[in-house]
């Protein structure tokens, strides 16, 4: 009996380690750790459009679990409009899990500052490139993929990575200590880089910001702090498990 007894606590003590954790919470150790929720999967609370002190009005909504950003015109950031954490970020692990639909396109981006006049387009940042690598065109732009999936977008492309089918979720992190950053993609590291070094300013100036307006506030990409914001690109894109933990 007490063998049996035993055997039972250990089936029961698997099965419970097996069960996946419910999306948009924190396990006691994350707490312990200093992970904080970035979205809680009820409500909005802790984001603001960008450059704009309220969220906004329609085209992102929250429901069962995940912050969508509706389908629209394929346009940058013109139709909902970007949305961005009320605080600010330096050195951080960042923590993401995005579904992309056919063809779509969006962005994760970090040390975002909100520099006037506003840009056109996104504001301004280092940026985590979500997109459908096999239907969308981006994938084909830029230099040698640095527009694809995990790459640091129109800077570096993401190496050895898999991203999951479309329709499934896929795992991004952000880890930037000092001036050192990684882009993680599925649990593999991607993408690894320091700000602000001769390597970093070499792929800046063979990108598209070399121009003017992105360096007119200093050096772009080297901020010492900024804003997450995840971006409007006039797909359908999802996003759920957002949690980040101050180093």
């Amino acid at each position: 009996m007490k063998q049996l007894l035993l055997t039972g606590l250990l089936l029961t003590t698997l099965l419970a380690a097996e069960k996946p954790q419910t999306p948009n919470t924190l396990t006691d150790k994350e707490k312990k750790d200093g992970w904080k929720l970035l979205f809680d999967g009820k409500s909005t609370s802790g984001w603001r459009g960008a450059y704009k002190d309220k969220f906004p009005e329609k085209g992102w909504n929250v429901e069962d679990g995940t912050l969508t950003i509706q389908k629209s015109n394929g346009s940058e950031s013109e139709s909902f409009g970007d949305i961005v954490t009320n605080d600010e970020y330096s050195d951080f692990d960042l923590m993401f899990e995005f579904k992309l639909t056919e063809g779509a396109n969006s962005g994760v981006k970090y040390f975002v500052v909100e520099n006037y006049p506003k840009p056109k387009g996104s504001a301004f940042g280092l940026e985590f490139q979500v997109l459908d690598d096999d239907k969308h065109p981006d994938a084909k732009l830029g230099r040698n993929g640095n527009r694809t999936v995990g790459s640091l977008y129109d800077l570096i492309p993401a190496s050895g990575k898999k991203a999951n089918p479309i329709g499934e979720w896929n795992t991004g992190r952000v880890v930037s200590k000092g001036k050192h950053v990684e882009h993680w993609l599925n649990g593999k590291k991607v993408v690894e880089y320091e700000r602000g070094s001769e390597a970093f300013r070499e792929a800046v100036a063979m990108s598209k910001y070399k121009a003017p307006e992105y360096n007119a506030n200093g050096r772009f990409g080297e901020a010492a702090k900024g804003h997450i914001l995840l971006q409007d690109h006039g797909d359908r894109v999802s996003y759920r498990n957002i949690k980040i933990k101050t180093l």
